[in-house]
């Protein structure tokens, strides 16, 4: 599923760091996957991966 970038918010990837004190992105991604990101008409973003914060809950049910 690729989601807007919009979508941070539910994404895995995007913690809150300490150290800046504010959330980032921990997504693998190099140079070229960045600029692939950032220049995208659709904005979508190929590492967006849904927080499911009760999956582990579900798997004990």
């Amino acid at each position: 599923m690729i989601l807007s970038a919009s979508s941070c918010d539910m994404c895995v990837y995007y913690v809150y760091d300490e150290d800046c004190d504010g959330y980032v992105c921990l997504a693998d991604m190099d140079e070229d996957d960045y600029m692939r990101f950032i220049s995208a008409k659709d904005k979508g973003c190929p590492f967006f991966r849904l927080d499911d914060e009760y999956k582990i809950v579900r798997k004990q049910n």
